[in-house]
């Protein structure tokens, strides 16, 4: 088949995710035929340096030698295997790992399959631990501008207004504070907290953050020494805290997982996106023994975390999960993005010449700026997205916020091109 037809037939019978279908009357979707590394190739032979590493799941570039490999071995031996009651060598390996990986508080390994599923289940288990201690706490606590998944548990605890508010009869009870915008903000932010907590603290089963960086907020980056003295409130108030982890984990927040820089431990960690290197659905929930012992009982005192989804702990994209932390402990990854952060932030700064760019920012292997200055309304974030296809660049804006998050694998040369055709965009705009 051919692009057009292939178009023709998307349209037919599929509706996107976080996609006005009707913006696809004029701005065709590109079919993909084949990764390689930083690029994805469409059918007609066009190349796409896929700057968002297809929805930050994608750490070590698209078709990955060794990571095909491991999934190779894998589909040969088991593809898949119930997990209540059987158990398989690869998930055992893998959750060995986390656990060797994170301090000690953080023991357990509960799976689910995504994202959103993973808070799901953070949400519950927390609520569900303070049941066992006969404490009823039904509300929980988040920050402003956050973004924790599309779930309705998840929808609850999240603050971005796009996907929330049509929803909000439905929803669970959440309580929101602000995060500060800079250090100098923190005390007005702390004070917020401890006056919410005053009133409500034992109402709250959780208090949920994105540590560092709240990406889809406009990928708005807070201080650590927040997300370390707010946590710490939390807890001293008998809250659990949890860290949704799931698109700042393993490497992208600059450490292989965001709390190391924020000196604080969580009590629930939520990990998936480049859990499997951007090949399997995947999520985990990591928790203290101090939890799992609350639901650790004979089955008639009925005190079971009863969650479950019907791949959990997925052999195939626990094979793949494996294969990342071997990459990962083989490659020294964390300096080596140090070095190439470094030389991204350096590409970036050519684009302070231009008046209507502003927030230049980055947290490890995150990088964003805003577009500002233009009349309400209009979308220039998507004008840059359609320039951006016609030279080669999957870009994917939050509204007016243009950001890059690209695989570990991007080269030096590969960056240069990327920034170089940004400014080549912004060019037209004529607002130096």
């Amino acid at each position: 088949m051919n692009t057009k037809e292939l178009f023709d037939l998307d349209m037919k019978t599929i509706w996107h995710p976080c996609t006005q279908m009707k913006d696809h009357e004029k701005l065709p979707i590109v079919p993909i035929k084949s990764g390689k590394g930083i690029y994805l190739y469409d059918f007609d032979g066009n190349a796409y340096i896929d700057c968002v590493s297809s929805w930050w799941v994608n750490l070590f570039g698209h078709s990955n030698d060794y990571i095909n490999s491991k999934l190779k071995e894998q589909i040969e031996t088991l593809e898949h295997v119930i997990l209540a009651g059987f158990t398989h060598e690869g998930i055992i390996r893998l959750s060995n790992r986390l656990v060797g990986l994170t301090p000690k508080g953080l023991d357990k390994c509960f799976y689910a399959d995504n994202g959103s599923s993973c808070v799901e289940v953070a949400l519950k288990m927390s609520y569900h631990a303070h049941l066992l201690d006969g404490k009823k706490r039904p509300k929980f606590l988040s920050l402003k501008n956050s973004y924790h998944g599309e779930t309705i548990g998840a929808l609850s605890v999240g603050s971005v207004e796009l996907y929330k508010k049509t929803y909000e009869q439905i929803l669970i009870q959440c309580l929101q504070v602000n995060a500060p915008k800079d250090d100098e903000d923190i005390f007005i932010a702390l004070k917020e907290l401890e006056n919410v907590l005053h009133k409500e603290g034992e109402n709250i089963s959780a208090f949920i953050l994105e540590p560092l960086i709240q990406c889809a907020g406009n990928m708005k980056m807070y201080p650590a020494a927040y997300v370390q003295k707010a946590s710490k409130i939390c807890q001293e108030y008998g809250i659990y805290v949890i860290f949704d982890e799931i698109a700042v984990g393993f490497g992208r927040s600059g450490s292989l997982f965001a709390y190391e820089q924020c000196g604080v431990i969580p009590d629930f960690l939520c990990l998936s996106k480049g859990l499997s290197g951007g090949y399997m659905p995947l999520s985990v929930v990591m928790m203290g023994n101090n939890i799992y012992e609350k639901f650790y009982a004979p089955y008639e005192e009925q005190k079971a975390f009863l969650h479950s989804h019907s791949y959990t702990g997925n052999a195939l994209a626990c094979a793949c999960a494996n294969a990342v932390l071997d990459i990962f402990e083989s490659q020294n990854i964390i300096e080596k993005n140090k070095k190439l952060s470094s030389f991204i932030v350096s590409a970036m700064q050519g684009l302070r010449e231009y008046k209507f760019v502003a927030n230049l920012r980055y947290q490890g292997m995150v990088f964003a700026f805003d577009l500002i200055g233009f009349e309400e309304g209009r979308r220039v974030g998507l004008e840059v997205f359609e320039a951006g296809l016609k030279k080669g660049l999957l870009l994917r804006p939050l509204g007016n916020t243009i950001y890059f998050m690209p695989p570990y694998v991007i080269s030096e040369e590969e960056v240069k091109y990327v920034f170089d055709s940004i400014k080549i965009i912004l060019n037209k705009y004529n607002i130096k």
